[in-house]
Protein backbone atom coordinates (compact mmCIF):
# COMPACT_ATOMS: atom_id res chain seq x y z
CA UNK A 1 0.00 0.00 0.00
CA UNK A 2 1.34 3.25 -1.00
CA UNK A 3 0.54 5.47 1.43
CA UNK A 4 1.40 3.22 4.24
CA UNK A 5 5.04 2.74 2.75
CA UNK A 6 5.43 6.29 2.52
CA UNK A 7 4.12 6.75 6.00
CA UNK A 8 6.50 3.99 7.25
CA UNK A 9 9.25 6.50 5.41
CA UNK A 10 8.29 9.61 6.77
CA UNK A 11 7.97 8.32 10.59
CA UNK A 12 11.24 6.89 10.00
CA UNK A 13 13.09 10.00 9.15
CA UNK A 14 11.21 12.24 12.01
CA UNK A 15 11.88 9.72 14.92
CA UNK A 16 15.70 9.47 13.50
CA UNK A 17 16.21 13.03 13.85
CA UNK A 18 14.15 13.28 17.35
CA UNK A 19 16.80 10.93 18.62
CA UNK A 20 19.74 12.93 17.28
CA UNK A 21 18.07 15.95 18.96
CA UNK A 22 17.89 13.56 22.12
CA UNK A 23 21.24 12.73 22.49
CA UNK A 24 23.12 15.50 20.70
CA UNK A 25 24.28 17.25 23.62
CA UNK A 26 26.01 14.22 24.85
CA UNK A 27 28.62 15.20 22.30
CA UNK A 28 29.46 12.12 21.60
CA UNK A 29 28.08 12.68 17.51
CA UNK A 30 31.31 14.58 16.65
CA UNK A 31 29.72 15.87 13.21
CA UNK A 32 27.28 19.02 12.83
CA UNK A 33 23.85 18.73 11.94
CA UNK A 34 21.93 20.18 9.18
CA UNK A 35 17.99 18.27 10.08
CA UNK A 36 15.75 17.58 8.02
CA UNK A 37 12.56 18.16 9.85
CA UNK A 38 9.83 19.81 7.55
CA UNK A 39 11.15 18.93 4.25
CA UNK A 40 10.56 14.96 4.68
CA UNK A 41 7.85 14.89 2.26
CA UNK A 42 10.19 16.19 -0.23
CA UNK A 43 12.79 13.78 0.36
CA UNK A 44 10.51 10.41 0.93
CA UNK A 45 8.21 11.68 -1.76
CA UNK A 46 11.12 12.17 -5.04
CA UNK A 47 12.91 9.39 -3.56
CA UNK A 48 9.78 6.80 -3.17
CA UNK A 49 9.26 7.78 -7.33
CA UNK A 50 12.73 7.17 -8.89
CA UNK A 51 13.85 4.03 -10.03
CA UNK A 52 16.46 1.87 -8.53
CA UNK A 53 18.75 2.37 -11.30
CA UNK A 54 18.42 6.54 -11.16
CA UNK A 55 21.04 8.39 -9.07
CA UNK A 56 20.56 10.79 -6.21
CA UNK A 57 23.31 13.76 -5.55
CA UNK A 58 22.25 15.52 -2.27
CA UNK A 59 23.16 18.74 -0.64
CA UNK A 60 24.59 18.86 3.35
CA UNK A 61 20.52 18.22 4.27
CA UNK A 62 20.13 14.99 3.41
CA UNK A 63 19.50 13.14 6.60
CA UNK A 64 15.67 12.04 5.56
CA UNK A 65 16.44 11.61 1.88
CA UNK A 66 19.34 8.97 2.86
CA UNK A 67 17.03 6.84 4.93
CA UNK A 68 14.55 7.43 2.26
CA UNK A 69 16.74 5.53 -0.44
CA UNK A 70 18.61 3.32 1.63
CA UNK A 71 16.79 2.11 4.93
CA UNK A 72 19.80 1.59 6.55
CA UNK A 73 19.37 3.39 9.93
CA UNK A 74 21.84 1.05 11.67
CA UNK A 75 24.79 2.61 9.27
CA UNK A 76 23.07 6.21 9.30
CA UNK A 77 23.67 6.15 13.04
CA UNK A 78 26.76 4.66 12.95
CA UNK A 79 27.91 7.06 10.84
CA UNK A 80 26.48 9.81 12.79
CA UNK A 81 28.71 8.33 16.25
CA UNK A 82 31.74 8.02 13.96
CA UNK A 83 32.09 4.56 14.14
CA UNK A 84 33.04 1.31 12.06
CA UNK A 85 30.11 0.10 11.63
CA UNK A 86 29.34 2.47 9.43
CA UNK A 87 28.81 2.75 5.60
CA UNK A 88 31.77 4.88 5.58
CA UNK A 89 33.71 4.13 8.89
CA UNK A 90 33.17 7.70 10.33
CA UNK A 91 34.92 9.33 7.48
CA UNK A 92 31.59 11.58 6.26
CA UNK A 93 29.52 12.02 9.01
CA UNK A 94 26.08 13.96 8.50
CA UNK A 95 27.13 16.45 5.64
CA UNK A 96 29.26 13.71 3.88
CA UNK A 97 26.79 10.67 3.36
CA UNK A 98 27.25 8.04 0.29
CA UNK A 99 25.72 4.56 -0.77
CA UNK A 100 26.48 4.27 -4.27
CA UNK A 101 24.97 0.99 -4.15
CA UNK A 102 21.69 2.51 -3.67
CA UNK A 103 22.05 4.92 -5.82
CA UNK A 104 22.87 7.48 -3.26
CA UNK A 105 26.18 8.82 -4.88
CA UNK A 106 27.04 11.17 -1.70
CA UNK A 107 25.51 14.16 -0.51
CA UNK A 108 28.20 17.15 -0.19
CA UNK A 109 28.43 20.06 2.53
CA UNK A 110 29.61 22.78 -0.24
CA UNK A 111 26.60 24.59 -1.62
CA UNK A 112 25.84 23.76 -5.39
CA UNK A 113 28.59 21.45 -5.30
CA UNK A 114 26.51 18.50 -6.25
CA UNK A 115 24.84 19.96 -9.24
CA UNK A 116 27.26 19.79 -11.87
CA UNK A 117 27.76 16.43 -10.57
CA UNK A 118 24.83 15.32 -11.02
CA UNK A 119 25.13 17.03 -14.55
CA UNK A 120 28.32 14.74 -15.81
CA UNK A 121 26.29 11.32 -14.58
CA UNK A 122 23.31 12.52 -16.66
CA UNK A 123 25.63 13.31 -19.03
CA UNK A 124 26.83 9.56 -19.30
CA UNK A 125 23.44 8.01 -18.66
CA UNK A 126 22.44 9.50 -22.07
CA UNK A 127 25.63 8.56 -23.85
CA UNK A 128 24.83 5.27 -22.49
CA UNK A 129 21.41 5.06 -23.57
CA UNK A 130 20.17 3.61 -20.44
CA UNK A 131 17.07 5.30 -19.78
CA UNK A 132 18.25 6.09 -16.73
CA UNK A 133 17.99 10.02 -15.08
CA UNK A 134 20.60 11.89 -12.07
CA UNK A 135 18.15 14.03 -9.33
CA UNK A 136 19.67 16.69 -8.06
CA UNK A 137 18.36 18.33 -4.81
CA UNK A 138 19.59 21.84 -3.88
CA UNK A 139 17.52 24.53 -2.15
CA UNK A 140 17.11 27.81 -3.03
CA UNK A 141 20.11 29.30 -2.12
CA UNK A 142 22.05 27.48 -4.15
CA UNK A 143 20.41 29.55 -7.08
CA UNK A 144 22.65 32.00 -5.75
CA UNK A 145 25.85 30.30 -7.18
CA UNK A 146 26.80 30.50 -10.72
CA UNK A 147 27.60 26.49 -11.18
CA UNK A 148 23.68 26.26 -10.63
CA UNK A 149 23.04 28.64 -13.98
CA UNK A 150 26.09 26.88 -15.63
CA UNK A 151 24.47 23.54 -15.03
CA UNK A 152 21.31 24.34 -16.20
CA UNK A 153 21.99 26.13 -19.01
CA UNK A 154 23.86 22.98 -20.30
CA UNK A 155 21.98 20.45 -18.88
CA UNK A 156 19.05 22.26 -21.10
CA UNK A 157 21.77 22.91 -24.50
CA UNK A 158 22.90 19.35 -24.37
CA UNK A 159 18.89 17.88 -23.38
CA UNK A 160 20.05 15.85 -20.45
CA UNK A 161 18.19 13.85 -18.16
CA UNK A 162 18.47 15.49 -15.16
CA UNK A 163 15.59 16.08 -12.88
CA UNK A 164 16.49 19.79 -10.60
CA UNK A 165 15.07 19.15 -7.50
CA UNK A 166 14.83 22.86 -5.61
CA UNK A 167 13.87 22.37 -2.16
CA UNK A 168 12.89 26.27 -1.22
CA UNK A 169 12.65 27.24 2.45
CA UNK A 170 13.03 30.72 1.38
CA UNK A 171 16.26 31.30 3.06
CA UNK A 172 19.62 30.64 2.72
CA UNK A 173 20.79 30.34 5.89
CA UNK A 174 19.31 33.40 7.99
CA UNK A 175 19.05 35.35 4.60
CA UNK A 176 15.40 35.48 2.61
CA UNK A 177 15.38 35.68 -0.97
CA UNK A 178 14.29 39.33 -1.67
CA UNK A 179 17.60 40.46 0.06
CA UNK A 180 19.95 38.35 -1.93
CA UNK A 181 18.91 37.99 -5.45
CA UNK A 182 17.85 40.56 -8.05
CA UNK A 183 14.40 38.46 -9.13
CA UNK A 184 11.39 37.94 -7.56
CA UNK A 185 10.45 34.93 -9.22
CA UNK A 186 13.29 32.05 -9.83
CA UNK A 187 10.94 29.81 -11.34
CA UNK A 188 10.04 32.60 -13.92
CA UNK A 189 13.59 32.62 -14.42
CA UNK A 190 13.65 28.71 -15.05
CA UNK A 191 11.14 28.99 -16.98
CA UNK A 192 12.62 30.66 -20.21
CA UNK A 193 15.16 27.64 -20.45
CA UNK A 194 14.40 24.59 -22.34
CA UNK A 195 13.30 22.59 -19.91
CA UNK A 196 10.61 21.07 -18.05
CA UNK A 197 9.01 23.01 -15.33
CA UNK A 198 6.76 21.69 -12.17
CA UNK A 199 6.24 23.88 -9.04
CA UNK A 200 4.11 22.76 -5.43
CA UNK A 201 4.11 24.53 -2.01
CA UNK A 202 2.55 21.19 -0.93
CA UNK A 203 3.63 19.08 2.30
CA UNK A 204 1.44 16.03 0.98
CA UNK A 205 4.30 13.19 0.36
CA UNK A 206 1.80 11.30 -1.82
CA UNK A 207 1.31 14.90 -3.90
CA UNK A 208 5.14 15.71 -4.38
CA UNK A 209 5.36 11.25 -5.48
CA UNK A 210 2.89 11.79 -7.91
CA UNK A 211 4.41 15.32 -9.54
CA UNK A 212 7.95 13.13 -9.20
CA UNK A 213 6.19 10.71 -11.27
CA UNK A 214 5.64 12.98 -13.92
CA UNK A 215 8.43 14.68 -13.98
CA UNK A 216 10.44 11.24 -14.68
CA UNK A 217 7.43 11.04 -17.92
CA UNK A 218 8.41 14.49 -19.19
CA UNK A 219 12.77 13.72 -18.73
CA UNK A 220 11.95 10.61 -20.80
CA UNK A 221 9.28 11.67 -23.57
CA UNK A 222 10.51 15.10 -24.25
CA UNK A 223 14.35 14.39 -23.65
CA UNK A 224 15.28 17.02 -21.86
CA UNK A 225 15.64 17.93 -18.13
CA UNK A 226 12.71 18.85 -15.85
CA UNK A 227 12.96 21.44 -12.97
CA UNK A 228 10.85 20.83 -9.94
CA UNK A 229 10.49 23.82 -7.19
CA UNK A 230 9.10 22.49 -4.47
CA UNK A 231 8.23 24.59 -0.85
CA UNK A 232 8.97 23.55 2.51
CA UNK A 233 9.52 25.15 5.99
CA UNK A 234 13.05 24.42 7.98
CA UNK A 235 11.34 23.45 11.60
CA UNK A 236 15.04 23.90 13.18
CA UNK A 237 18.21 26.35 12.92
CA UNK A 238 19.94 25.91 10.12
CA UNK A 239 22.74 24.40 11.51
CA UNK A 240 22.05 22.30 15.01
CA UNK A 241 19.30 20.87 16.78
CA UNK A 242 17.45 23.59 18.29
CA UNK A 243 14.92 26.28 17.35
CA UNK A 244 16.25 29.55 16.25
CA UNK A 245 13.42 31.74 16.67
CA UNK A 246 15.10 33.83 19.01
CA UNK A 247 17.27 35.01 16.51
CA UNK A 248 15.00 37.76 14.83
CA UNK A 249 14.58 36.56 11.63
CA UNK A 250 11.94 34.65 11.55
CA UNK A 251 8.87 34.53 13.30
CA UNK A 252 7.06 31.33 15.58
CA UNK A 253 3.66 32.27 13.86
CA UNK A 254 5.06 31.03 10.57
CA UNK A 255 6.21 27.74 12.08
CA UNK A 256 3.19 27.70 13.40
CA UNK A 257 1.43 27.95 10.46
CA UNK A 258 3.29 25.21 8.73
CA UNK A 259 3.44 23.03 11.84
CA UNK A 260 -0.21 22.60 10.60
CA UNK A 261 0.22 20.75 7.27
CA UNK A 262 3.53 18.88 8.79
CA UNK A 263 3.86 16.41 6.38
CA UNK A 264 3.81 13.41 8.90
CA UNK A 265 0.85 14.07 10.50
CA UNK A 266 -0.69 15.02 7.30
CA UNK A 267 0.13 11.56 6.01
CA UNK A 268 -1.34 9.92 9.31
CA UNK A 269 -4.57 11.40 9.28
CA UNK A 270 -5.00 9.78 5.67
CA UNK A 271 -4.27 6.76 6.14
CA UNK A 272 -6.65 6.77 9.42
CA UNK A 273 -9.28 8.16 6.88
CA UNK A 274 -8.36 5.52 4.31
CA UNK A 275 -9.62 2.90 6.99
CA UNK A 276 -6.32 1.65 8.46
CA UNK A 277 -7.05 1.45 11.98
CA UNK A 278 -5.09 3.47 14.96
CA UNK A 279 -3.63 -0.04 16.14
CA UNK A 280 -2.16 -1.06 12.91
CA UNK A 281 -0.58 2.93 12.72
CA UNK A 282 0.54 2.20 16.58
CA UNK A 283 2.12 -1.10 15.73
CA UNK A 284 4.07 0.62 12.85
CA UNK A 285 5.45 3.06 14.83
CA UNK A 286 6.70 1.24 17.70
CA UNK A 287 8.68 -1.33 15.37
CA UNK A 288 9.98 1.47 13.52
CA UNK A 289 10.59 3.38 17.65
CA UNK A 290 12.54 0.00 18.33
CA UNK A 291 14.60 0.00 15.36
CA UNK A 292 15.27 3.60 15.69
CA UNK A 293 16.29 3.01 19.46
CA UNK A 294 18.31 -0.67 18.67
CA UNK A 295 20.56 0.65 16.11
CA UNK A 296 21.19 4.00 18.28
CA UNK A 297 22.43 1.51 20.88
CA UNK A 298 24.27 -0.41 18.61
CA UNK A 299 26.27 2.93 17.06
CA UNK A 300 26.84 3.85 20.79
CA UNK A 301 28.35 0.29 21.62
CA UNK A 302 30.45 -0.23 18.27
CA UNK A 303 34.23 0.52 17.92
CA UNK A 304 35.89 3.37 15.95
CA UNK A 305 38.08 2.51 12.94
CA UNK A 306 41.59 1.85 13.33
CA UNK A 307 43.95 5.05 12.71
CA UNK A 308 44.63 3.66 9.42
CA UNK A 309 41.29 3.97 8.05
CA UNK A 310 41.91 7.65 7.79
CA UNK A 311 43.61 7.46 4.89
CA UNK A 312 41.67 4.25 3.08
CA UNK A 313 39.08 4.78 -0.02
CA UNK A 314 39.92 8.83 -0.36
CA UNK A 315 42.01 8.35 -3.67
CA UNK A 316 41.30 6.37 -6.58
CA UNK A 317 44.24 5.42 -9.29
Amino acid sequence: MLSLELYAKLYLARRAEEKIREHYGEDEMKTPMHMSMGEEAIAIGVSHALRPDDQIFATYRSHALFLARTDKVEDFFAEMYGKETALLKGKGGSMHLCAPEFGFMGSSAIVASNIPVGLGAAFAKKRQGNGNIAAVFFGDGAADEGSFWESLNAACLMKLPVLFVCEDNGLAVHTPAPLRQGYRSLTKVVSKFNCSLLSSSTTDVESIYQLTRQAIDLITDKKIPCFMHLKYYRYLEHVGVNEDFAAGYRSRKEFEEWLKVDPVKLQRQKLLRQGVTEADLAKLEREIDDRVERSLNLAQQAPFAEDGELYRSVLAE
